[in-house]
């Protein structure tokens, strides 16, 4: 998500969360509880600064780091609930610390910078930098910004559980679909017989569908058995 500081802002913020309200300086009824926020940057007073306006909306700073400190490990020390990188130009390194972040405890990450440049855009997104602001930060804007930032992280994360729950009926199938096919070999049944076979079997040793299947299919590797 990418952010411009122009006077479509706020209509794009309301097409992106309906809990978003135009004007609103103070985060909305949604977030009841304050929002725990670490800062990212090597500017001491750009950090006073946004800390300020954090604050101002009713925010907790619960950390201001550098660049050059850990990023899992502070994160892992302060649990914030979003994480706020202030920078000019975002470089590799920090780019490869916030995936680093993401790939272990995943958090909401907003990046304030003055660079444009598009593969830089797409650099910081695919780190996943859930909200990309160009060109200055306003009080008035922050909370709105650290909203649609939740919502998009929160969408994300919920079709990742998605993703995930259909790799693994997938290969759950694939496993089934195997152990199956042997039986059918190697037993001469039919595929209503075979899946009755592993299902009798799972019950009367007290296992899951798969883990019999995946038995089979160990089985007939040991033996060498050409599907």
């Amino acid at each position: 998500m990418i952010f411009r500081q122009t006077s479509s802002f706020n209509e794009t913020l309301s097409k992106l969360s309906p809990l978003l309200e135009e004007g609103n300086v103070a985060l909305s009824e949604a977030t009841p509880e304050k929002l725990r926020v670490m800062l990212i940057d090597d500017s001491d007073e750009r950090n006073q600064s946004l800390d300020n306006m954090l604050q101002a909306i009713g925010c907790v700073v619960v950390a201001c780091i550098s660049t050059q400190d850990d990023f899992l490990k502070q994160i892992n020390v302060h649990h914030p609930d979003v994480v706020v990188i202030d920078i000019e130009n975002p470089n590799r390194d920090i780019l490869e610390n916030l995936r680093i972040v993401q790939n272990s405890v995943p958090k909401p990450m907003v990046m304030f910078s003055q660079d444009d440049d598009g593969k830089s855009i797409r650099r910081a997104v695919q780190a996943g930098v859930s909200a990309y602001v160009v060109d200055g930060i306003h009080q008035h804007r922050v909370g709105p910004i650290l909203e649609a930032a939740i919502a998009t992280f929160d969408q994300y994360q919920l079709l990742q559980k998605q993703l995930d729950v259909t790799r693994q009926a997938l290969t759950r199938q694939k496993l089934l679909d195997r152990a199956k096919r042997i039986l059918m070999k190697q037993r001469n049944l039919d595929e209503d017989a075979a899946y009755h076979f592993l299902r009798k079997t799972a019950m009367d040793r007290k296992l899951k569908l798969e883990e019999v299947a995946k038995q089979v299919s160990d089985a007939a590797e040991l033996m060498g058995i050409d599907l």
